[in-house]
């Protein structure tokens, strides 16, 4: 199929489909909530996680020198440890990646990172919306088609 106008989706009036058609929508609608939610939920477990991250740093404190710690080696299990820098922390960059900062470089990237999120958070709630508000319109033109595809009760006395 060629195209003239480029790369642009052609928009086609939901009220001209038919109730295959418009299931078929419909269903497609869905998938595309459901990952989107799934993202926002991600996201929101990875602001979380930043913000821990930041108290964490926090409590990295001079008077906490030599003091034991435990230390996680995974989720579940965890090490006696020494805290012997209160001055800098160890800080997961990513894809196995860690850089020594100081705290408050520490505290600054993972201040960065919950408002990078937080923003993302924002427009990923505007296209859910908008989302919804298309599904809310394609059943109410569903719910239309299926009505007038039903027989009307002739009124005959």
């Amino acid at each position: 199929m060629a195209s003239t106008s480029g790369s642009q989706p052609q928009q086609v009036n939901v009220a001209d489909l038919d109730l295959q058609q418009l299931s078929d929508v419909r269903r497609q609608l869905e998938e595309e909530l459901n990952h989107l939610t799934n993202s926002f939920a991600q996201l929101k477990q990875a602001q979380a996680k930043f913000k821990s991250c930041i108290e964490n740093a926090g409590e990295v404190k001079p008077q906490n020198k030599e003091t034991t710690i435990l230390v996680p080696l995974t989720n579940s299990l965890y090490v006696p440890g020494h805290l012997s820098d209160s001055e800098n922390v160890i800080v997961d960059v990513g894809t196995g990646y860690y850089v020594k900062k100081s705290r408050a470089q520490a505290t600054k990237y993972y201040e960065t990172k919950v408002e990078y999120i937080r923003s993302n958070l924002e427009t990923l709630q505007d296209t859910i919306q908008k989302k919804q508000e298309n599904m809310n319109y394609l059943i109410n033109v569903m719910q239309a088609k299926l009505q007038q595809s039903q027989p009307q009760p002739s009124s005959k006395s």
